[in-house]
């Protein structure tokens, strides 16, 4: 009986909570031995991966296929389909990845600086895995890959639950990863699919605390407030991308003009793309008019404040809605500002504390706007679509974080793992 199959008949008879019981205790076993897993093995594993990409395209893309027509008979949006689809190009680029992680460094072992106390006592941290990682996400196969790829680089055992969307394309990348691992000395173990597409292995995944220490969600608003509402396994998570740029009056405004349009206008569906624009009064009357032509010209909706409105032709008032809105569509609204102050009152207020970025020439107003905006990336001179984890050097990123505990920001092999103090000693004895 082939994994379908048994998925199918494991919902149809009830056990599905048992077959993620299953799961689970496999992970927590991979877990200990991935603690102890050597980083040439780890690395290994993901060459391995990235060989059999290639060796076996013509069978992922079979199973790819059916993904395809099903999406197409369901009539789902065009980029929706191209996001699902394993062109040689997502391959290639998939290859690539692994193989960048493979060259990292290996986070797990890393000592700090240690300290030694008066007593003699030397004090350190370990880096060390967080353990069991969930993931969860929808559509684009190549998050598997993904996801798969920087759990085992930093050393943990991981569970993903793909987008019923792709399931055939996750099964058979499935299928590669386990004979990867298990070719590298690995537990195969380490990563596993979840082998059905019912909605309800979701909500025990996430109720799992005897397994899982912590659950990454990757996907849209109503999939992250379903789990935040459901989990009880801590998440890593962003709600929204509600991103501000604020053009400051001592900005350059041939760099403002550039910084905002690419921060617009560079890929209107992720979560860094500026959202709102804020811009001094004092500036506001030679910068808006030459921005907004630009922005317009490329098909961008403008919706403004009445300040705004004046200034610039064919912009619809913005509403209370407007700035609170993460828009993830060629829409933009505007408010012209008094001050900073105002600007990160209203930042503030209607950010969602993913990413803000200041356009200054003044490095006072700089530094105080980075330390007194609280959210997880803030810029200076920079358009917020940089807010992705390959560009701030990390190799790649499993997501995005707007938590205050644990990892922020981007979340690469680094957030991914966790530290325990590590003692070393002579006999000294606490008296």
């Amino acid at each position: 009986m082939n994994d379908i199959t048994q998925s199918s008949a494991a919902t149809q008879v009830g056990d599905l909570s048992t077959m993620m019981q299953d799961l689970g205790k496999r992970a927590q076993l991979a877990a200990r031995r991935m603690r102890a897993a050597t980083g040439k093995a780890k690395a290994d594993a993901l060459r391995y991966m990235a060989d059999a990409l290639i060796e076996q395209k013509a069978t992922l893309q079979a199973a790819n296929e059916l993904d395809l027509q099903a999406a197409r008979e369901r009539q789902i949006a065009p980029a929706m389909i191209e996001r699902l689809a394993l062109s040689d190009r997502a391959l290639e680029i998939m290859t690539t990845g692994l193989r960048q992680i493979a060259d990292m460094d290996d986070p797990v072992g890393q000592i700090s600086a240690s300290r030694t106390r008066p007593n003699g006592m030397r004090v350190a941290q370990m880096r060390v895995p967080l353990g069991v990682i969930g993931i969860i996400y929808e559509s684009r196969p190549n998050v598997t890959i993904d996801a798969a790829a920087l759990s085992l680089k930093s050393g943990n055992a991981t569970i993903l639950r793909g987008g019923s969307e792709a399931f055939h394309s996750n099964q058979a990348l499935a299928q590669i990863i386990s004979s990867s691992l298990e070719r590298a000395g690995l537990p195969k173990e380490a990563v596993q699919v979840v082998p059905t597409t019912d909605r309800d292995a979701v909500g025990l995944l996430v109720t799992m605390n005897d397994y899982v220490d912590v659950i990454v969600p990757r996907g849209g608003k109503s999939l992250i407030q379903r789990l935040s509402t459901e989990a009880t396994v801590p998440l890593i998570k962003h709600l929204d991308g509600n991103c501000h740029v604020y053009v400051d009056e001592f900005a350059d405004l041939e760099k403002a003009t550039r910084i905002v349009f690419n921060a617009k206008t560079y890929r209107y569906g992720i979560c860094g793309t500026m959202e709102t624009l804020l811009v001094h009064r004092n500036i506001a009357p030679a910068f808006l008019p030459e921005i907004a032509r630009q922005l317009q010209e490329k098909g961008v909706e403008l919706r403004g404040c009445e300040q705004t409105r004046a200034l610039i032709a064919n912009v619809a008032p913005a509403t209370e809605e407007d700035w609170e809105t993460e828009f993830a569509a060629a829409i933009l609204a505007i408010r012209i500002v008094d001050s900073m102050d105002q600007a990160m009152d209203h930042i503030a207020q209607y950010s969602s504390e993913h990413t803000e970025s200041i356009v200054t020439e003044n490095l006072s107003l700089a530094e105080r706007f980075q330390r007194e905006v609280d959210s997880s990336s803030v810029m200076v001179n920079l358009p917020t679509c940089f807010a992705d984890g390959f560009e701030y050097g990390l190799g790649a990123e499993i997501g995005i974080s707007t938590n205050r505990l644990h990892a922020r920001g981007p979340v690469g092999l680094e957030g991914l793992t966790t530290y325990k103090w590590v003692l070393h000693g002579n006999g000294q004895m606490r008296g």
